[in-house]
């Protein structure tokens, strides 16, 4: 798009600036891109923005915080405080424990995303990360296309359960980390989780929510949550491994969703080498 050309040009500049192989002009290049962006969304909007690390440094603990930090450091000099930002991980079990590391040690708001399963959802919470986004469409969409079933009223769809039972377990046991849904194929889903911390709404949606003039009650409160029959888990890492692979929809959604944002990485990385060389042979 012309209008960010600009910041596509800057992160390329620092690519080459800062030297090393071709390869590390590259990575280079990307994580000054993503913060580009970033700061851009910033300008426009308050509240935080999130950043995320390359899907394939998801079984890579120390490599998730490494790059964590790096973006922080590159939000610093452009004179955005950590304090608006969020580091995006995959919900993995290294993912999440390098969630807490950053948490704990740095200071730093993390954003765990590709949550499928319970388990996940517990270790975050046990993490203590910020922020954790359960998927409700692509768990709705894993059980349309494995299951007989092709269509769930609102109250009975499986990602509207997964996150309500998230939710309930979290502020029954008052644990600080804030829930997301996220991913909605449909207003029924989003109204059906009224009350949530937080909601991620596609501009789609948000135009028919618009449009949509009934009366919405909130589904979701602590009240309720309090009141739920819930029991406390601990999750240590051979447990979390056990309890997640047990659930085969999260098994086969988290890999698709690394593996998926794992190929977009490549692609533009695909384009960012094209440029850097463009400019290297003065083109």
């Amino acid at each position: 798009m012309p209008a960010y050309q600009h910041l596509l040009d800057d992160a390329i500049k620092y690519g080459v600036t800062k030297g090393g192989s071709v390869e590390e002009q590259i990575d280079n290049t990307m994580d000054k891109l993503f913060v580009n962006f970033g700061v851009e969304i910033l300008k426009k909007l308050p509240g935080r923005v999130s950043t995320e690390v390359d899907a394939r440094l998801s079984y890579d603990k120390e490599g998730m915080v490494a790059k964590g930090l790096k973006f922080i450091d590159l939000y610093k000099e452009a004179g955005i405080s950590k304090e608006r930002v969020l580091i995006k991980l995959s919900s993995t079990w290294e993912g999440i424990q390098a969630g807490k590391e950053l948490e704990e040690k740095h200071g730093v708001h993390c954003n765990m995303t590709l949550m499928f399963s319970f388990a996940q959802a517990v270790a975050c919470a046990e993490a203590k990360v910020t922020l954790a986004s359960a998927f409700v469409g692509r768990i709705f969409d894993w059980y349309r296309e494995n299951t007989d079933r092709k269509s769930f009223e609102p109250h009975e769809d499986p990602g509207v359960l997964s996150v309500t039972k998230i939710y309930n377990y979290y502020k029954k046991f008052d644990y600080s980390t804030v829930v997301m849904g996220a991913s909605f194929r449909n207003t029924g889903q989003v109204k059906a989780l009224a009350g949530c911390d937080l909601l991620t709404i596609s501009p789609a949606l948000l135009s028919e929510l618009s449009q949509d003039h009934s009366t919405v009650k909130e589904t979701l409160t602590v009240e309720k949550a309090k009141a739920c029959d819930l029991e406390k888990v601990h999750l240590d890492e051979k447990a979390f491994r056990w309890e997640h692979n047990e659930d085969r929809m999260a098994v086969e959604k988290l890999s698709d969703g690394i593996r998926k944002f794992a190929a977009d990485a490549m692609k533009l990385e695909t384009m960012i080498k094209e440029k850097i060389l463009n400019v290297k042979n003065g083109k």
